[in-house]
């Protein structure tokens, strides 16, 4: 019986330390934010962050999908709306978090943890955009380049912000029939 109670405090700590680091990473940045302060802010000595991850760029990833949980559960709760609104929705939940976006971009040729993670989340994001276009009655021809150009889109709206309604019509325009 003490074994599971160690093992749920175990989890316990160590969605605490996940909590902590969401917020840091998110309004400080991950750069900003060294193990030590994110111990001190978790109320943790320095070396228990590594009795959980091994390193910093496993406590992004653990803020990462912890993120997109969190997003995801938000995504699939939205009502009917179309494509462009919902390519609008995710555009602005990306840019809330543009801190974590940027870092994912700046880490990946130094760590293949955050790499791997990029990869997982380029292949969800682009699967679910294709079912979104194709239950938008999107010709299938057109899909595969859409998809792309939806992604690009994205990503260059996060490094170059615009006004919403903008936004709006770029995403419009994206999946005009």
């Amino acid at each position: 019986m003490a074994r599971i109670k160690r093992e749920q405090d175990r989890d316990e700590k160590r969605d605490e330390i996940v909590a902590v680091a969401r917020v840091l990473f998110i309004e400080e940045g991950y750069e900003a934010t060294s193990i030590s302060r994110l111990a001190s802010t978790a109320g943790v000595a320095p070396n228990t962050i590594y009795w959980y991850f091994k390193d910093k760029d496993e406590v992004l990833v653990a803020v990462l999908d912890a993120e997109l949980s969190a997003r995801m559960s938000e995504y699939l709760a939205l009502p009917a709306m179309s494509p462009a609104e919902r390519l609008l929705w995710v555009a602005n939940n990306l840019e809330r978090v543009s801190r974590l976006v940027g870092t994912v971009h700046s880490r990946l040729a130094q760590s293949p943890v955050i790499n791997t993670w990029h990869e997982r989340f380029h292949a969800l994001s682009e699967e679910m955009l294709r079912l979104e276009l194709q239950q938008a009655g999107i010709a299938p021809n057109k899909i595969e380049a859409l998809v792309k150009i939806s992604v690009f889109t994205i990503e260059g709206l996060l490094a170059h912000p615009l006004p919403e309604e903008q936004k709006r019509a770029i995403c419009n325009a994206l999946v005009a029939n």
